[in-house]
């Protein structure tokens, strides 16, 4: 997918989701790899409430590569 489609995608119903989701998108998806390119992309295409319990571990992906991404922005979001 492209960028700017990408970007807007990462424009969620929620600010906390639209600052974790652009910051990853910024930071670590250009040198990402292929399977958690994937991952993220996943991501941007569930609910906002889904996305947002999962981002705060109440749920779990059945997709390995998003749970990568998750893990990635966990920690991105703890460095903050």
């Amino acid at each position: 997918m492209q960028e700017p489609r990408l970007r807007w995608l990462c424009r969620r119903g929620m600010k906390e989701l639209d600052l974790v989701m652009t910051r990853y998108l910024d930071c670590c998806y250009a040198e990402a790899d292929e399977a958690d390119k994937m991952g993220f992309e996943a991501l941007l295409d569930m609910s906002d409430p889904d996305l947002y319990a999962l981002l705060l571990g109440r749920n779990t992906s059945s997709s390995q590569n998003a749970e990568r991404v998750v893990r990635s922005i966990r920690e991105m979001a703890r460095e903050a």
